[in-house]
C-alpha cells in the first residue's frame, strides 16, 4: 500500500505540476532578480529531487546523488536557462541500471521543452574529464548537491577543488587564452549595439572566468560594484527571456525596447548605457585579476633557492624607479612613492596618470583607489602644471586608453570633468560608430596625438579632440550644445580667453570640414568663403583640419578613406589661401585628369558614353597597396536624364554606390561639336559575386538613356521578388536645402537609408521637376546616405527660395512613399 508521502511525492515529481508552478512564478511581476533567479532554482531542485526520489526507488540504485553544475549550480536559473546536471554514482550499480535511472531523470525534462546538460559519471570519472576539459572543470567548481548521497557531492567538491588550486600554475594561462579567444570572436560587450550577453569581453563568461580565478587563491579580482554588475547582466538576460521566449543571449535591436521596458527602464538607450556599465566593471576587474595572475606566476617561476641566494636568506625588497614627482614603477605598474602624499597634492592624480600612459604602464589599483578616496579636488580653474598633465596623458598615444579607464573605474574622471558623466557609456546607434561616446572621445584623442606634429598648438587639438563630442546626450545639434560645454570646460580647466575660444570654434565646427568637403562643390567660391569665415584664422583652420582627421580615424574604418582625406586636404589648401589674403574669386575649372579627358573625349567623337572601371588602391604602411573600391568612370555628351539613368543601371547591376560625383567640363572648341561633357566618377563595390564586364554597364546605359531599357519596372520586379528582410525600422528621409551653399546653384541635401536604387530615385524625382543637375557629391556612411545635389532651373540659374523648399518637400515625398 502506497504511503500517504509517497503519494505527495509522486504528484509533486509530475511535469504538469512543476511547468504550473515555474508559469506562476516566472509571471510574478513582483518577484524579479535574484530572488526569482533563486525562487526558480529552488522550484526546479524540488522537483528533480522528488524524480531522483522516485527514480531511485524504481531503479533500486543507491550510492548516487544528483548534482547541479554552472549557473543552474550557483542558484542563478533564468527563464531559459539550460539546466546543467550530473548523475554522480560511486560505481556499484551496473551500466544498463545507471541507463534506466538517468532516462527516468532527463526524459521528464526533455518532455516540458527545457534545455538539458547531462552527464553520468563517478567522483572519479569526474575529476579525470574535468582535468581534460577545462570547462567540464570550470561547471564543477560551482557544484551543488541536488539530491542523494550528499557524502558523495562534498567528497566530490573537495577534489575538485584541490585539483584546481594544485593545477592553478597550468590552468589558469589556458583560461586567460580561452577568454581572449572568446573576445576575438565576439567582442567587447560595452561598444556592441547588438551585445551577447554571456560571451561579448565584460559578459557573464568572464564574471564567471572571475570567480574561478578567486578560486585558485592564487589572485582575486577587484570586488567593488562586480557583484552589482554580474546583477545587472543577469537581469537583463531575464528581461530577454521573458520578452522572447527563447533561450538567447543576444540583445537584439528590434528587442530592446521590450526589454527595458521589463526592466522598468526608460528606453532601450538606457537599457544600453546600463549594460554598458556593467560590462565596464567586468572588463577592467577582468584587465586587473588577469595582470595580478601573471605577476604572480612570473615571480613563481623564479626558483625559490635563486630567491633566497640573491637576497641574502632574507624577504627582497621591490625595486622601484621613479617616474615623476611622487610616483614610481614596481613590479610593471604605476604606484605612488613612499612619500608621495595625494591629500596635500591635487595634481598627484593626473602626475600618476600621465606618467603611467608615457610610460606604457598601467596604473595600479590600489593607486587609482587611494587617489580616488584621499586626493582632494583641484582647484577653479586648474593651475599650469594640471592643465599640462592632463595634455600629457592625452598625447601618450594608445596606452592613454588603459590608464584612463583605470581613473574612470574609480570615479576620478568625472571628478575632474564633471561634464563627463552625460557622455559615460553612452551608446552610439549609428553603424558607422565603433565605440560609445565616451571611448569615442578618447579614441580620438589618441588619434590626434599622432597629429600634434602638424599643428602649432597641439595642447589645444588634444583637448579638443577630447571634447568635440561632448554634447551629445543634450537636445538638439550636439556641436551647439557641446560649443558652451567645451567652453565651460576649458575655463574650468585653466585656459586663457583666446584658447577658450579656439575650443569652442573646433568643437561647434568639428564636421564642418568632411561635410563641405564631400557635399559642397569646392570649386564654387561661396563653399570656400563661407569656411573661412567660419575658422577665421590659418591657425585654426590647421587644428580643424587635424581634428577632422583625428574624429573620422577614431569613429570607425567606414568614417575615413584617402579620397575623403584628398577631399578635405583641397578644400583646406582653397581655404588657407584665401584666409593667407587670396581674393575669392571664380576659380578656373578644375582640370581633368588624363583619364577624364581621354574619356570625355572619345565621348565628343562618338556621341556615346565611355566607360572605365578599375580597382582603387590606398598605401598600407609597410606593405603593398590595398585594395579600397572599384572607381567607375563615365563620360558622355550633355543631356538631359544622365544621373537617374547611371544610377538605375547601377543599381540593376547589383553595385553599391560608395561615394559619386557628377560635373560637367568644359574641352577645346576645335574638337568639334558640343563642348559640354558630363563626367560621372563612381566609386562602388558589388553587392555579391563579381563585378559586371563595363561593356555590358555600357551597352544597358545606351538603352536608358534612349528609354529601350525600362529601369523603374525592373527595379520593382526585383524588389518584389525579394522581400524586405526584417530588421530595425530606419528613420525617414530628410530632404533640406543648404542655406547660402552656393552662390550658382540651389543645394538639395538628402539624408535617408541607403538602399537599392534610391540614387536613381532621386535623379528621376529632379528630372520630373524640370531642373538641371549642374553637380552631384554622394556618399554613403554604414546605412545612410548623405547625398547633395547643386541645381538649377531650365535658364541655369538658382531656384527662387520659395521653389527649392517646395522641390525639396516633394522629392521627400516621393522618397517616402
Amino acid at each position: 500500500m502506497t504511503s500517504l508521502e509517497e503519494t505527495t511525492e509522486a504528484e509533486d515529481s509530475r511535469p504538469s505540476g512543476y511547468a504550473a508552478a515555474r508559469l506562476r512564478l516566472l509571471n510574478e511581476k513582483a518577484q524579479s532578480g535574484p530572488p526569482r533567479r533563486a525562487a526558480l532554482a529552488r522550484l526546479t531542485d524540488d522537483w528533480l529531487a522528488a524524480l531522483f526520489s522516485t527514480a531511485c526507488l524504481e531503479a533500486g540504485v543507491r550510492g548516487a546523488a544528483l548534482v547541479a553544475v554552472g549557473g543552474y549550480g550557483r542558484g542563478e536559473l533564468s527563464p531559459r536557462s539550460d539546466l546543467d546536471l550530473l548523475l554522480l554514482h560511486d560505481g556499484s550499480a551496473d551500466s544498463a541500471t545507471l541507463a534506466g535511472l538517468a532516462d527516468r531523470i532527463w526524459y521528464p525534462v526533455w518532455d516540458l521543452g527545457l534545455a538539458l546538460d547531462h552527464s553520468v559519471r563517478t567522483p572519479g570519472e569526474a575529476r579525470k574529464t574535468a582535468g581534460e576539459d577545462l570547462k567540464v572543470q570550470l561547471g564543477l567548481l560551482d557544484a551543488r548537491h541536488v539530491a542523494g548521497d550528499l557524502g558523495l557531492v562534498a567528497g566530490l567538491r573537495t577534489a575538485v577543488l584541490a585539483d584546481w588550486r594544485n593545477q592553478a600554475p597550468k590552468r589558469l594561462p589556458e583560461l586567460d587564452e580561452l577568454c581572449r579567444e572568446r573576445a576575438e570572436r565576439q567582442g567587447e560587450l560595452q561598444f556592441l549595439l547588438e551585445p551577447d550577453l554571456k560571451e561579448a569581453r565584460g559578459g557573464l563568461r568572464d564574471a564567471t572566468a572571475l570567480r574561478a580565478v578567486a578560486a585558485s587563491w592564487l589572485a582575486d579580482a577587484p570586488r567593488e560594484g562586480l557583484a552589482e554588475a554580474r546583477r545587472a547582466l543577469l537581469d537583463a538576460r531575464d528581461a530577454l527571456h521573458l520578452t522572447t521566449g527563447r533561450a538567447t543571449d543576444r540583445l537584439a535591436l528590434q528587442e530592446q525596447d521590450q526589454v527595458a521596458a521589463e526592466l522598468g527602464l526608460l528606453d532601450a538607450d538606457a537599457l544600453l548605457r546600463q549594460v554598458y556599465e556593467a560590462a565596464r566593471t567586468v572588463s577592467y576587474a577582468t584587465d586587473v585579476t588577469w595582470r595580478e595572475v601573471n605577476r604572480v606566476l612570473k615571480a613563481r617561476s623564479v626558483r625559490p633557492r635563486l630567491r633566497a641566494m640573491l637576497s641574502g636568506g632574507r624577504r627582497p625588497e621591490p625595486e622601484r624607479s621613479p617616474l615623476a614627482e611622487g610616483v614610481v614603477e614596481q613590479d610593471g605598474e604605476v604606484v605612488l612613492a613612499r612619500a608621495a602624499k595625494p591629500e596635500r597634492d591635487p595634481v598627484l592624480p593626473l602626475r600618476a596618470a600621465a606618467a603611467a600612459a608615457q610610460s606604457g604602464l598601467p596604473l595600479s589599483l590600489h593607486t587609482a583607489r587611494r587617489l580616488a578616496a584621499t586626493s582632494r579636488p583641484l582647484p577653479v580653474p586648474w593651475p599650469a602644471d594640471a592643465r599640462e598633465e592632463l595634455v600629457t596623458l592625452l598625447g601618450a598615444g594608445e596606452s592613454t586608453v588603459g590608464v584612463w579607464e583605470a581613473l574612470e573605474a574609480e570615479g576620478l574622471i568625472t571628478r575632474l570633468l564633471p561634464d563627463w558623466e552625460r557622455v559615460r557609456c553612452r551608446p552610439q546607434r549609428n553603424a558607422v560608430h565603433t565605440w560609445t561616446v565616451d571611448r569615442h572621445l578618447v579614441e580620438a584623442a589618441v588619434k590626434a596625438s599622432s597629429l600634434t606634429r602638424r599643428v602649432g598648438r597641439p595642447d589645444l587639438l588634444l583637448v579638443a579632440a577630447l571634447l568635440h563630442d561632448i554634447g551629445k546626450g543634450w537636445p538638439g545639434d550636439h556641436s551647439v550644445a557641446g560649443e558652451t560645454i567645451a567652453r565651460d570646460v576649458a575655463t574650468r580647466i585653466g585656459f586663457d580667453r583666446a584658447d577658450v575660444a579656439v575650443i569652442a570654434t573646433l568643437v561647434r565646427h568639428h564636421l564642418l570640414l568632411v561635410e563641405t568637403a564631400t557635399r559642397r562643390d569646392l570649386d564654387d567660391p561661396a563653399t570656400v568663403a563661407s569656411v573661412a569665415e567660419v575658422v577665421g584664422s590659418v591657425g585654426t583652420l590647421e587644428l580643424l583640419h587635424a581634428l577632422t582627421e583625428a574624429d573620422a580615424l577614431a569613429t570607425g574604418p567606414a568614417a575615413w578613406s584617402s579620397w575623403r582625406g584628398s577631399l578635405v586636404a583641397d578644400l583646406v589648401k582653397r581655404v588657407a589661401a584665401v584666409l593667407a589674403g587670396d581674393a575669392v574669386a571664380e576659380p578656373e575649372p578644375a582640370a581633368p585628369s588624363a583619364e577624364q579627358e581621354r574619356l570625355a573625349i572619345e565621348a565628343l567623337r562618338t556621341g556615346e558614353p565611355v566607360l572605365s572601371l578599375h580597382a582603387q588602391t590606398e598605401p598600407a604602411a609597410g606593405e603593398e597597396p590595398e585594395p579600397v573600391g572599384v572607381e567607375l568612370l563615365i563620360a558622355l555628351p550633355d543631356q538631359p536624364g544622365v544621373l537617374p539613368a547611371a544610377a538605375g543601371v547601377l543599381a540593376l547591376h547589383r553595385l553599391t554606390v560608395r561615394a559619386a560625383d557628377l560635373r560637367s567640363i568644359e574641352l577645346p572648341g576645335e574638337l568639334g561639336g558640343p563642348t559640354g561633357v558630363l563626367l560621372l566618377s563612381w566609386r562602388v563595390a558589388a553587392e555579391y559575386g563579381s563585378l559586371p564586364q563595363a561593356a555590358r554597364l555600357r551597352s544597358d546605359l545606351v538603352r536608358a538613356l534612349d528609354g529601350s531599357l525600362d529601369i523603374p519596372s525592373r527595379l520593382a520586379e526585383r524588389e518584389a521578388a525579394y522581400p524586405r528582410r526584417r530588421g530595425v525600422k530606419a528613420p525617414p528621409p530628410q530632404v533640406t536645402v543648404a542655406a547660402a551653399g552656393s552662390n550658382l546653384a540651389t543645394v538639395i541635401e538628402v539624408r535617408a537609408q541607403d538602399a537599392p536604387g534610391l540614387l536613381h530615385r532621386i535623379g528621376r524625382a529632379l528630372e520630373g521637376a524640370a531642373l538641371r543637375v549642374r553637380s552631384a557629391h554622394v556618399s554613403t556612411l554604414g546605412a545612410n546616405a548623405v547625398d547633395a545635389f547643386y541645381v538649377t532651373g531650365p535658364e541655369g540659374t538658382p531656384l527662387p527660395a520659395e521653389e527649392a523648399v517646395e522641390t525639396a518637400r516633394a522629392l521627400e515625398a516621393v522618397l517616402r512613399a
